[in-house]
């Protein structure tokens, strides 16, 4: 069995590939104080997950650690409130990172 065939605890039908996403579902997933049986990138933060604003801020120096990422101001965090709204952040911060990384690479 492939890691891309397997599913994982994440729900939605959503498939382990050890891409971005599905690391930054396992990282919000593990940080939840209130972890869902199955995450959905519907799940919102604070409501769903129980995150408080120190956890917050947690998930955030977790997820630029991981992804070895600059460190997020407090204005691009503004609106990020659900589970897809975290993927898009770092996949649009990689995507930033890699265009720069070709242009001066």
């Amino acid at each position: 069995m492939t890691a891309a065939s397997r599913s994982d605890s994440i729900g939605g039908g959503a498939r382990v590939t050890d891409g971005p996403a599905d690391k930054v579902r396992r990282l919000v997933l593990a940080m939840a104080p209130q972890p869902p049986a199955e995450l959905s990138d519907d799940h919102r933060l604070v409501e769903d997950l129980g995150f408080d604003s120190l956890r917050l801020m947690e998930l955030t120096v977790v997820l630029e650690r991981a992804f070895a990422l600059p460190r997020y101001r407090p204005e691009e965090l503004v609106g990020v409130r659900r589970v897809d709204a975290v993927i898009a952040l770092v996949s649009g911060t990689l995507a930033a990172a890699e265009q720069v990384g070709e242009v001066h690479g």
